[in-house]
């Protein structure tokens, strides 16, 4: 599998490229193309191009949850599809997987949304959406991990904003966040947005939904911002005992944390343009 990074919020020297509080991640493995989240403006879009990626010939779109960082960005994604239709190259529509809550309305406050600003009917033109709170095969090796247990009394996260339930608005508590997991030769690759689950939530049901053991690597965010030293060793305690060899770290990821983690396992920096291959 090979991973790149669109979007994050640092950028690497000598790359020339866009970064911005959010995260995009595209991959290309046995021949599908993914993107794991948008982004929060047309700069996924714009680094996309630079990089000689076409996004309009994506295969699948993959949403780690519903907040803006993470899903503004379909909004240039669906008009860079849009305008391939338009001069006569529509091909099929890309799926979309992503949690039923995915793209429900939120706010962190009255007149503020920090939800997806497209619901389903607007993504249904242009994407096949395959809505699941289960586990969803992605290609035979890459697995969007559906809804993650919150099986670890460590890590106790605290409702963000509201949500649209069926009942009204409810304390936020991200029950749409996700990640994927990559069955590579040498263990489990995990793929994440935020982590608001929990990255080692995430990882404990990767392993049980997979059957694999051993973790290789973790990219993405981890939202590890307040600085929690208890916090920091458990998690690093679990990750070194899961057998992780790499961490990339980055968007949601506080320096603390960063420096806490590293003395444990084995910590790599991340910036748009990153580029990563996973036997």
């Amino acid at each position: 599998m090979e991973l790149t990074v669109l979007i994050d919020n640092n950028t690497l020297t000598d790359n020339y490229l866009l970064g911005e509080p959010a995260l995009s991640l595209y991959m290309e493995e046995g021949g599908t193309r993914v993107l794991l989240d948008c982004g929060y403006s047309d700069a996924a879009c714009r680094n996309a191009a630079r990089l000689g990626i076409d996004l309009a010939a994506i295969d699948a779109v993959a949403l780690s949850h519903g907040h803006n960082d993470h899903t503004w960005g379909l909004v240039p994604l669906v008009a860079c599809l849009t305008e391939q239709a338009a001069k006569g190259h529509p091909g099929r529509k890309p799926r979309l997987v992503a949690h039923p809550e995915a793209l429900a309305p939120r706010r962190i406050a009255p007149g503020e949304p920090i939800g997806s600003l497209l619901g389903c009917e607007a993504l249904e033109q242009c994407f096949d959406l395959t809505l699941s709170a289960d586990p969803v095969p992605l290609t035979d090796r890459l697995l969007f991990l559906g809804e993650i247990p919150r099986l670890l009394p460590f890590e106790t996260a605290r409702p963000i904003g509201e949500r649209h339930g069926l009942q009204g608005l409810v304390p936020d508590e991200l029950p749409d966040d996700t990640a994927l997991a990559y069955r590579s030769d040498d263990g489990l690759v995990i793929i994440t947005g935020c982590s608001h689950a929990g990255i080692c939530n995430i990882v404990e049901h990767a392993r049980r939904v997979t059957g694999v053991r051993r973790v290789a690597a973790v990219i993405g965010g981890l939202h590890l911002l307040a600085n929690d030293p208890a916090l920091f060793a458990a998690t690093a305690d679990y990750l070194h005992r899961a057998g992780l060899a790499a961490l990339y770290p980055c968007h949601c990821t506080g320096l603390a944390a960063k420096l806490a983690l590293a003395r444990i396992v084995p910590v790599h920096e991340v910036g748009s343009g990153l580029r990563l291959s996973f036997a």
